[in-house]
């Protein structure tokens, strides 16, 4: 392993707290590291020469069906290639590269490590029945595949999560609005498992870090701007960028009196400029937030200074990694000497690797050209103008408009064609690098933001383009897409539309009530006149409407012909002003849950004789699945069948066909 560029938690082993006193023991251990850290900096013992840069890759790990492949663990053992290592999820994998000088060459080397790592992995893949995927988001994943049972089971994600959730109290709750919206719940953290980063660390002087890190935080929208890739999230049209909202969901451990008073979350863009010291955010992470996590005891940091050596600081760096902060200050030691870094959190991963390193190109170039053009941006940039710049950009990517440092407000696509990209390429011939070289990745960076398609921009128009088959069907063309041409190694903006998704593996596609089930219904209340329910089975021309009641729970049922036999007069004892949904409906119908298989759910409604199942979880209302629905599965298997799987729109034919490979019969 190569602890220096990994995130603090992954870096070290974690064993289990069993008691709040051995929790209290972490945190004394990590103030001792803060002290060694301050005494560190008052004696200028920190590596302060030529800078270095490194980066963090995440990927996932996709079947034949482009659905989440839980095999990271056996891929582990089959690749035996000490840069990867697990994420929280079985579907998720990481890779660690050494740094290098940021000098000449330097890119060429993150490039070419890059794609030698996901090329191993990849291989590794195959073996396993699975393919390696760089995307942010991945389209196809779903809510039964965020159980338990896909959380990777070693002692530091297992105790993540279950910290998290005693300190929560409550379910996990993901709320965002985009195009769609999307409110779930969960009762684990397996949401963090549907995020893949790009991770950028960047070595620090200690005595300019307070500058850099707020340039770095400045910079933050911009790039993230030029890079959203992640639009989809459970089939809803959510941010351009949805790992901000759902990362900051994902691991909200807040109780609920701690999120009344509005505390911070442990995902966070931070509060306010760095005023004089790394010890700042240090500090705070410490004041803010419990420790969660415990690890062996390293040797007393003192004792190590005194010494004349590097300590490791692992209590302080483990609490560290358990504040995701998108900007996020680190300590590491390399070839004995201790340095400070900026962890960048916020790119996404992927499309392909080129279209990554013009990502941390830019990110590079403008911290290294920023001090001499700005100086302190304190001055120039409000922190809360900043702030929302970020969250403008995770929503709307290039045609975010952006506060800058002249008051003006810009979009993204403009200042990032007209002034930092020009900057981030003083910036990257300032530290040695050649033209050639530069060009070879801004060129890329800057081709995208003229022509605006970022990967999130081609994602969500080659959705829209799809008129046939299933979401989930479309989810999977789109991801069998993203697979071929992250294999070709065009950057995405050279992306052509995914073609029009066939029905394919209907038998996958329609393995559950789930992938079946209608999700946009019109219910009505108890009370609701009947006039109502008749003028809603008229205009929308369906033939059951639900009836829930306020807390989305399912009281009943009414079907057209419950509705006919009110035709002939009221029912008796109820006079005709009375008529209500209630008087009407049937109160306990035959129900099903979202996993119920498909051939299931058919048996429990022929036996029931009955041409609608309400579809409910945890006793609430969430889909309807009708024989018309079951009609058009049918219709989609014959067609099936009379067409094979060598058809060149097959999506695993696309990916076959960039690959020089012909597809099987």
């Amino acid at each position: 392993m190569l602890p220096v560029y990994r995130s603090g938690m992954g870096a070290h082993e974690v064993i289990a707290a069993r008691s709040e006193q051995e929790l209290a023991v972490a945190t004394r251990a990590a103030l001792r590291d803060l002290n060694a850290l301050e005494q560190m900096l008052n004696g200028d013992a920190l590596r302060s020469e030529q800078r270095r840069i490194g980066v963090e890759q995440e990927m996932f790990l996709v079947d034949a069906a482009m659905e989440p492949a839980p095999v990271a663990l056996e891929l582990l053992d089959s690749a035996g290639d000490p840069r990867l290592t697990t994420e929280i999820g079985r579907f998720n994998l990481e890779a660690n590269l050494p740094p290098h000088p940021l000098a000449a060459g330097c890119l060429h080397r993150l490039a070419a490590e890059l794609s030698d790592v996901v090329e191993t992995a990849d291989r590794a893949a195959r073996r396993c029945g699975a393919r390696v995927l760089l995307t942010g988001i991945l389209p196809t994943v779903r809510q039964p595949d965020l159980g338990p049972h896909n959380l990777t089971p070693l002692p530091r994600y297992v105790e993540l999560d279950r910290q998290l959730r005693a300190l929560r109290g409550s379910p996990f709750q993901v709320h965002i609005k985009g195009v769609d919206e999307l409110q779930v719940t969960s009762d684990n953290v397996m949401f963090e498992a549907c995020n893949a980063s790009f991770q950028v660390h960047v070595q620090i002087q200690p005595q300019h870090f307070a500058r850099d890190y707020n340039l770095a935080q400045a910079v933050t929208a911009p790039l993230l701007a030029a890079a959203v890739n992640s639009p989809l999230l459970l089939g809803h049209r959510l941010w351009h960028e949805t790992r901000l909202a759902l990362f900051q969901h994902a691991v909200d451990e807040r109780s609920s009196p701690r999120q009344a008073r509005s505390s911070p979350t442990r995902v966070s863009f931070g509060d306010g400029w760095v005023q004089d010291s790394v010890l700042e955010l240090f500090r705070d992470n410490l004041a803010r937030f419990r420790s969660i996590l415990i690890a062996p005891c390293d040797p007393d940091p003192m004792a190590v200074l005194a010494a004349g050596g590097a300590p490791n600081l692992s209590a302080l760096s483990l609490h560290n990694g358990t504040v995701w902060r998108w900007n996020r200050a680190c300590y590491g030691v390399l070839d004995g000497r201790p340095s400070l870094r900026v962890e960048n959190r916020v790119l996404p991963a992927g499309p392909t690797v080129l279209d990554e390193v013009a990502n941390a190109a830019l990110l590079i170039g403008l911290l290294c050209a920023l001090p001499a053009e700005y100086g302190d941006i304190r001055s120039l940039l409000d922190f809360d103008d900043a702030k929302a710049n970020l969250l403008t950009a995770a929503r709307q990517g290039l045609d975010a408009q952006l506060v800058w440092v002249d008051g003006r407000r810009w979009t993204a696509q403009s200042l990032l064609a007209d002034h930092l990209l020009p900057l981030a390429r003083t910036g990257l011939a300032s530290a040695g690098l050649p033209g050639p070289e530069i060009d070879c990745y801004l060129d890329v960076l800057a081709e995208r933001v003229a022509s605006g398609q970022t990967p999130a921009r081609w994602a969500l128009r080659t959705v829209a383009g799809a008129r046939r088959g299933t979401p989930a069907q479309r989810d999977k063309a789109l991801v069998a897409a993203m697979l071929a041409h992250q294999n070709t190694g065009q950057p995405a903006h050279r992306w052509p539309a995914a073609p029009e998704p066939p029905s394919w593996r209907w038998a996958e596609d329609y393995r559950c009530v789930e992938q079946v089930m209608s999700t946009d219904l019109f219910t009505v209340g108890p009370e609701e006149p009947i006039d109502l329910v008749a003028g809603v089975m008229d205009w929308r021309h369906i033939r059951h409407v639900p009836v829930e009641d306020t807390s989305g729970r399912l009281a009943g049922l009414i079907s057209h012909r419950d509705l006919l036999r009110t035709v002939a007069g009221p029912l008796p004892g109820c006079p005709e002003p009375s008529r209500t949904a209630r008087t009407v409906m049937k109160p306990d119908p035959v129900t099903v849950t979202p996993d119920t298989t498909t051939l299931a759910a058919m048996e429990v409604m022929r036996q029931a004789k009955v041409g609608c199942l309400p579809v409910v979880d945890s006793g609430r209302l969430v889909g309807v699945v009708t024989a018309s629905d079951f009609l058009v599965i049918a219709y989609r298997c014959l067609r099936d069948a009379a067409h094979s799987e060598s058809s060149p729109s097959h999506p695993t034919a696309a990916v076959h066909a960039a690959e020089g490979r012909t597809p099987s019969p």
